[in-house]
């Protein structure tokens, strides 16, 4: 039984995109590990900005510097 969690941080991830991540990686599960897909669990937790950080700084404190996750 995979148990599969992703994290994001919260800024609008849509109910259409997680239902994405969630088949996109339980296919991959099934594909790769050869698992029931029925067996899959998968966890989207989202964290407020002021709790995740990196490169020293809180994501809502980059945010505010103009520093996104975007793809350049």
């Amino acid at each position: 039984m995979p148990y599969i969690k992703i994290e994001v941080t919260r800024e609008g991830v849509t109910r259409e995109q997680k239902q994405d991540l969630i088949k996109g990686v339980t296919d991959l599960i099934t594909r790769v590990l050869n698992k029931d897909p029925q067996l899959t669990h998968v966890v989207i937790q989202e964290i407020e900005l002021d709790d995740w950080g990196y490169a020293g700084e809180q994501v809502s404190v980059l945010r505010e510097k103009g520093i996104t996750a975007e793809k350049k």
